[in-house]
């Protein structure tokens, strides 16, 4: 799961022009770890998952 999860969690933060620190502050989460997240270094708990969607405004299944 985290290479996969890695890469949508890159294009759509990129897609709405979000950095990795405005992400993380979005989803209240440390720059480090959204971005071992996106070089799939972590798999993230179900409620990681959801605060990343809701700070991307997708449902967490699109993030798997």
């Amino acid at each position: 799961m985290g290479d996969r999860l890695a890469r949508r969690l890159k294009r759509m933060r990129k897609f709405r022009r979000l950095t990795q620190a405005r992400l993380a502050a979005r989803a209240g989460l440390s720059l480090g770890y959204v971005a071992r997240l996106e070089i799939g270094r972590h798999d993230p708990k179900l409620s990681t998952l959801r605060r990343l969607a809701r700070a991307l405004g997708v449902p967490p299944a699109g993030l798997l």
